[in-house]
């Protein structure tokens, strides 16, 4: 393919995306397929001679296309949205395009400083702390990750390296090993399951502390499993505090467990994968109260901020941390600007977007989504056989039927089945829920009200005599 067919094709390949996103609430948003549908559809190996590119778009339909949960779908109200939009896809083609690897600020400066200016940029419009903004000689700073979930593992990575190093300072009689063997980091029992993870990688344990009747975790709970963990001999080192959890959408309290951390010199981290981008908006800043006692802080614009996927944004009070936690320096890397960084050309994204959309438009989707859902919200209020399970704060809302939990596995069977909508459930305590997330961009009142239609027909057609 040379650049004449380039042209060619990529014009014909924007018309195709174009026609897909304007026909899709015409398709069905859960695929109808069994593990194992496309093997058989694709030959065992590659071709040996090349096959043309309208060859490969038909199947693209004709092979892919049949497996795609369509996650931009109006009726795709699952997980939490990932984000999508055309001035990121087109950001997206242009890193492509460039194809330069950012793996040192000499590799490729772009890259570096332009990631560097939009985590600055990001960060000012979250209002964060300037301790978190790299500025011109600042010691924070932001870092793209691919995920929350590396987000968390390398923070907590770099917060026990910080930690085996003080306590070796403190005491150069133990081991590495000694140490390594007392750290413990902890988490809410709400977290997601990707923390846990990091600590099974990390080697370290994870321990999670309980949270109150808003699954919530409290200061008060942390400090009686610090002061318990001490007098076992442990060395409590890392909290990952969690805004907007996975399940509900609930929030620890940072105000009351960031000083906590503070004084007991543990690295506190925060987490608001989902949530995080609502904080742009002034009237949801308020959960973020508290992220000034902290050492680190991510979110995904990736998400809800309508930046494609992959871009999370980790910043760090002390950049330093984290550089020296993981630096190696061999000799083909070496450059006379060691300091400057290195990064990938995800940032451009981030630019075409904020630029394209400003911060209002940003604001305008964000404000759109959490209206949709308190509508739905108020539509399963006004349904008696329906309980909402958690308070709604921004764009997802937790529901059941108020029966049996068996009854709502039911219902959600039925759901998915059908095709229509998508759902995924969750557990609050005890409780099988059904979670209803606001996700696609475009997503308005209609798809909502039909959604809720669609649910309370089938919670006709479900079978009561399974209720509590």
């Amino acid at each position: 393919m040379d650049t004449s067919e380039f042209r060619k094709r990529g014009k014909e390949m924007v018309d195709y995306i174009a026609d897909y996103y304007d026909q899709l609430d015409t398709r069905q948003v859960y695929p109808d397929v069994e593990p194992g549908y496309l093997r058989h559809l694709i030959p065992d190996s590659a071709p040996q001679e090349p096959e043309s590119f309208e060859d490969v778009l038909k199947d693209v339909e004709r092979i892919i296309m049949p497996g795609v949960t369509h996650w931009h779908s109006p009726y795709f109200f699952a997980y939490f949205p990932t984000a999508s939009s055309f001035p990121a896809l087109l950001a997206d083609v242009l890193s492509g395009g460039i194809g330069c690897i950012g793996f040192s600020w000499a590799a490729s400066p772009a890259c570096t400083e332009l990631e560097t200016v939009m985590l600055d940029w990001l960060g000012k419009m979250l209002n964060l702390p300037e301790e978190f903004l790299a500025g011109r000689n600042g010691e924070g700073g932001g870092v793209i990750q691919g995920s929350a979930s590396e987000a968390t593992l390398v923070t907590l990575l770099a917060a026990r390296t910080k930690m085996i190093r003080r306590v070796q300072s403190e005491n150069p009689e133990l081991t590495e090993a000694d140490i390594m063997s007392r750290l413990v980091a902890y988490a809410s029992d709400q977290a997601h399951s990707s923390v846990e993870r990091a600590g099974l990688i990390g080697g370290v344990m994870i321990k999670n502390i309980p949270s109150d009747d808003k699954f919530a975790v409290r200061g008060s709970a942390l400090k009686k499993v610090l002061h318990e963990d001490r007098a076992a001999g442990l060395i409590p080192f890392f909290f990952c505090a969690t805004l907007g959890t996975t399940p509900c959408c609930s929030f620890d309290r940072l105000l009351e467990l960031g000083p906590i951390c503070n004084r007991e010199t543990i690295w506190m981290h925060v987490d608001a994968a989902y949530a995080g981008s609502a904080f742009i908006c002034p009237e949801f800043r308020y959960l973020l109260n508290g992220v000034e006692f902290a050492d680190s802080f991510n979110f995904n614009p990736h998400k809800w901020l309508l930046v494609n996927f992959d871009c999370s944004a980790l910043w760090v009070k002390k950049r330093s941390d984290l550089t020296s936690a993981f630096k190696l320096d061999p000799l083909y890397l070496q450059h006379c600007h060691q300091d400057s960084g290195n990064s990938s050309f995800r940032s451009l994204k981030m630019w075409f977007v904020f630029r394209m959309y400003g911060i209002k438009g940003l604001q305008e989707y964000i404000r759109k989504h959490v209206k949709l859902s308190h509508e739905f919200e108020n539509l399963v209020h006004q349904d008696e056989r329906f309980e909402i399970c958690a308070e709604v704060t921004l764009g997802l809302v937790c529901f059941r039927l108020k029966a049996s939990n068996e009854l709502n596995e039911a219902l959600l069977k039925s759901i998915n089945e059908s095709r229509k909508i998508h759902l995924v459930p969750c557990h609050l305590r005890e409780k099988f829920v059904l979670r209803f997330a606001i996700c696609s961009r475009t997503v308005e009142s209609f798809h909502v009200q039909f959604a809720w239609k669609h649910i309370s027909k089938l919670g006709v057609l479900m079978d009561f005599s399974l209720c509590r």
